[in-house]
């Protein structure tokens, strides 16, 4: 039994022009090989699987060839020739820059450039992957790259190509591969099932295509999948099946349903898709695929953008004739959200089904918006301004008699028998009230105030603010010093508070000053209350303090061959740790003389 090779690398090109898809690139080279007119350092960009090592193989081998053929092939007989088919060749290096993307590996290439070939022309470096190479394996690549050995020649590869700084791109040749159309795609399959004697149909060889994305190393992989799942019987039906591609005609009938406003058909459809397991983005982006084809069919011109199925060309215009622009349109936008934000939604099939329940009503909302002739209508606009209507209110009128005129706006009071009411009185007097007696006067808001709440309610009027001085605010702090003498269980916080410094700071703030972090947080503990205090004596209630830590009183020195005696220990720690005295007083201890 012989040993089974994929169909990637068994059929392989071996010459530029069973390369696919890529005519402007081997065309390019081949005559760069012809008329002597090679680069030294060429860089081929491109998607994965489109030829990009294959044709650096192709070339590697051509510049070699002792019998170069006319249209720039190789001959594919010569010692060099035969040398590289088999593998064997030294003229030929290639590295993986993904795995050796460090400056010792750029190094060892290096090296070897120094080396000139034992048979043939040319040595030729393949570098795959050279955009995973690092910043300074670039930088120690370039001198090189710039100025090889004749004998040397540099073919880098990538499929980023943005990620390449241009220190490297402006030393080579570009040569851009494009993505591989279908048809190429489904020719060359075509060729291989002639082959291998495989039995396939054209569409299902479509739908391997399309599945591709423009990847020939992905388009037989995947064939080579099928034939082993059909045992070598590729139908458009097992071809879906194994692909988990789901089939255009379910789309057709959903149109078909949403287009009759049939939702109960609609949702019973998605049910049986939903049952054969196909995942609900798949069914949004099949769905927006679908309807993209449809629109493509709408314009002649842009028929050729139409990549389906052989045999749906004529289905697909069809149903492009009897559907509206403004419908497919919506509906794309309308695909497109609920694509976008599927994966935050939690209960998936509420959601698809949702979108399913907007196309449904989709006609109804387009007719609303549209007239007879099919015209999309605006919004109605008003020509002509138009006076913005206002309902007429009748002024207040004021119980008090023979007001003086007056240019200012002021403030009176009536005294109703059920509640007050106050009015403002602007320049609204009549002529007629000037000539009244302006002698009685008025009462006073607080007047009436207090006259109407009478011993309910304590009315005073608002007390200006005293200033903030040393001296007041000295005594309203030793005030409160008193006030937690009388609690009797705040010895540390009333110590601490008699041991701190006032200052002014400006009319509306002090500074409370203290030599430790502990006796900070006691006067913080009491702020709310002390501030309540100052406050109330100087009638302000935007007085505020801030609490400072004077590091640089130093303590007194205690000889260190002194002996102390308890209640001078107890003094000295209750002085560096004011907490002490409070836990004491707390356990009711006492002290041992």
């Amino acid at each position: 039994m012989d040993k089974f090779i994929v169909s990637a690398r068994k059929y392989r090109p071996q010459t530029f022009d069973t390369v696919v898809g890529q005519a402007h690139i081997t065309t390019t080279l081949k005559n760069a090989i012809k008329n002597n007119q090679l680069a030294h350092a060429f860089l081929f960009c491109g998607p994965r699987g489109v030829g990009k090592t294959t044709c650096a193989r192709i070339l590697a081998k051509t510049i070699n060839c002792e019998n170069l053929q006319d249209d720039g092939e190789a001959c594919n007989e010569c010692i060099n020739c035969k040398s590289f088919n088999e593998g064997s060749s030294l003229n030929i290096h290639e590295l993986d820059a993904a795995s050796n993307n460090s400056v010792d590996g750029i190094r060892t290439l290096i090296e070897q450039v120094r080396f000139a070939p034992q048979s043939g022309k040319y040595k030729v470096y393949i570098v795959d992957e050279v955009h995973a190479l690092s910043a300074s394996a670039f930088n120690a690549f370039l001198k090189t790259l710039e100025e090889p050995p004749p004998y040397a020649i540099f073919i880098l590869a990538t499929t980023e190509k943005h990620k390449i700084t241009a220190t490297i791109l402006s030393r080579c040749q570009i040569f851009d591969f494009k993505r591989i159309t279908t048809t190429d795609i489904v020719e060359h399959l075509e060729e291989i099932i002639d082959k291998e004697h495989v039995k396939a149909s054209k569409d299902a060889l479509q739908v391997v295509a399309q599945k591709s994305d423009g990847c020939m190393r992905d388009a037989l992989s995947i064939f080579d999948k099928i034939v082993s799942f059909t045992n070598g019987e590729l139908t458009y039906t097992n071809t879906l099946e194994h692909l988990n591609v789901l089939d255009h005609d379910y789309y057709f009938k959903i149109l078909e349903s949403l287009h009759s406003q049939d939702l109960a058909t609609t949702l019973l459809l998605y049910d049986e898709i939903n049952r054969k397991g196909f995942e609900g983005d798949i069914v949004l982006n099949g769905f927006a695929e679908f309807i993209r084809n449809i629109l493509v069919c709408k314009d002649e011109k842009a028929i050729a953008l139409l990549d389906v199925v052989e045999g749906l060309q004529t289905k697909y215009k069809t149903i492009a004739q009897t559907t509206s622009l403004s419908y497919l349109i919506s509906a794309l936008n309308i695909l497109n959200e609920a694509e976008i934000n599927f994966k935050m939604a939690r209960n998936k099939r509420l959601h698809i089904e949702l979108t399913l329940i907007k196309l449904n009503f989709l006609h109804q909302a387009i007719e609303l918006s549209t007239d007879d002739n099919g015209a999309v209508v605006k919004k109605k606009q008003i020509d002509n301004s138009a006076v913005v209507k206002f309902k007429q209110i009748d002024s207040i009128k004021l119980k008090t008699k023979n007001l003086a005129p007056t240019t200012d706006a002021k403030l009176y009071v009536q005294e109703p028998t059920t509640k007050i009411t106050t009015a403002i009185k602007t320049n609204v007097v009549n002529t007629n009230t000037t000539q009244a007696n302006t002698t009685n006067k008025q009462k006073s808001l607080l007047e009436v105030l207090r006259e109407k709440a009478g011993d309910k309610y304590s009315i005073s009027e608002v007390q200006e603010a005293l200033p903030l001085t040393l001296e007041k605010l000295t005594l309203s702090w030793n005030g409160f010093i008193e006030k937690l003498k009388k609690q009797g269980n705040k010895f540390s916080t009333v110590k601490t508070f008699e041991l701190a410094t006032l200052e002014i700071i400006n009319e509306q703030s002090f500074r409370v000053t203290v030599t430790a972090l502990t006796q900070q947080k006691f006067i913080e503990q009491e702020k709310t209350l002390v501030l309540d205090e100052i406050q109330t004596a100087f009638n302000n209630r935007g007085i505020n303090f801030v609490i400072d830590i004077n590091d640089n009183s130093t303590p007194e020195e205690i000889p260190l061959n002194k002996k102390l005696t308890n209640k001078e220990k107890l003094a000295f720690i209750a002085n560096n740790y004011p907490l002490v005295l409070t836990l004491k007083e707390k356990l009711n201890l006492s002290l041992d003389i």
